[in-house]
């Protein structure tokens, strides 16, 4: 994996080198005017954006056709503003949380692919369940449910998980009968957190998924599919238990990769909402204006080379009704102790 990130790194560099200066792959300049802008960003996109045959089979996306009809929008007199706004309602198209546009005043965005859906989470009723003595270690906040069920929370993989604080809160819950781990609503992070916290969770080497990149300016221009492996940690607890992960849309990015490598992992039963996707690392450009651009240059897929840039369905479909949450119970979370539950009778 850590040869994967080289690669896109360096592929990434070459990226900035390329485009920063209003010059496309292709050998195209562009002026510093809203129509130059314009073409900039368009050509940006459609030399180095990862997911156009995705976006296109998913939501009917055509590049070409985004490009004439936002093309007549675009007049040498417009302002900065109202140019922003047109360029950031073409990104919008793609409807990917990886593409952004950052101007001045205002970051470009489209987060339909999680305000489209339920949402199948409240941190009122989280927060009942961790109680008012919950444990924190770094990025998790944990308890014991009155079951005997461990149940960690983690809200983002921002900061890094290190071993030593995984070590503690595995030996603090090595008593319980099973564990949840509830990520909803993690927005993202470090991959690499991801892959530390996911190699607890099995005793061999386990194919997660596959990655790629882009090695041409054409939609179709990728690399061979390079395979991505989670080993077990070494020297440190390992948990041999039932695990229920309770996912929903707001699990994006990395969050998104953790949920595809759980659901590899043996004795791991992903329970909730089809996650947010985020399948695609993020890189950034710069347009003539100076203008940051930031867009999926490598999509990631499963174990069967699928993508999950628009999400993974659960094991387990479950949401939140309304009749526990009135009741001040989480539908999602007594799902996962159902199971856990019964995976003691019937392992």
């Amino acid at each position: 994996m850590k040869k994967t990130i080289i690669t896109f790194l360096l592929c990434a560099a070459a990226l900035l080198v390329t485009v920063s200066c209003g010059k496309s792959e292709n050998g195209m300049m562009f002026a510093n005017t809203a129509m130059g802008n314009f073409e900039a960003l368009w050509h940006i996109m459609d030399e180095h954006y990862c997911f156009f045959d995705f976006k296109k089979q998913e939501l009917g996306v055509d590049w070409n056709e985004v490009h004439d009809r936002y093309r007549a929008a675009i007049s040498d007199n417009m302002t900065q503003m109202a140019l922003f706004e047109v360029l950031a309602n073409m990104l919008s198209e793609l409807q990917d949380g990886h593409v952004n546009l950052y101007g001045t005043y205002d970051v470009g965005r489209n987060w339909h692919w999680k305000t489209d859906y339920p949402s199948n989470y409240s941190k009122e009723l989280r927060d009942i369940y961790l109680g008012d003595d919950s444990k924190m270690a770094g990025l998790m906040e944990y308890t014991v449910l009155e079951d005997n069920i461990g149940y960690i929370v983690i809200e983002s993989f921002q900061s890094s998980v290190s071993d030593s604080r995984l070590d503690a809160v595995l030996h603090y819950l090595s008593l319980c009968n099973g564990l949840i781990i509830d990520i909803r609503d993690n927005g993202g992070g470090s991959v690499s957190s991801a892959e530390t916290l996911a190699a607890r969770f099995t005793n061999e080497k386990i194919l997660v998924g596959y990655t790629c990149y882009k090695d041409g300016p054409g939609h179709n221009d990728f690399s061979e599919l390079i395979p991505t492996y989670i080993s077990p940690a070494k020297n440190n607890l390992r948990w041999q238990k039932p695990v229920a992960l309770i996912v929903n849309r707001g699990c994006f990015s990395a969050a998104n990769d953790f949920a595809v490598m759980m659901k590899e992992m043996p004795k791991v039963r992903l329970i909730g909402d089809m996650t947010g996707g985020g399948g695609g690392m993020p890189i950034s450009s710069e347009l003539p204006n100076g203008w940051s651009v930031r867009f999926s240059s490598a999509p990631s897929f499963d174990a069967r080379g699928e993508h999950v840039e628009g999400g993974i369905d659960p094991h387990q479909q479950v949401s939140l009704t309304d009749s526990d949450k009135a009741r001040g119970v989480d539908t999602l979370i007594e799902a996962a102790r159902e199971w856990i539950n019964g995976m003691l009778v019937n392992p």
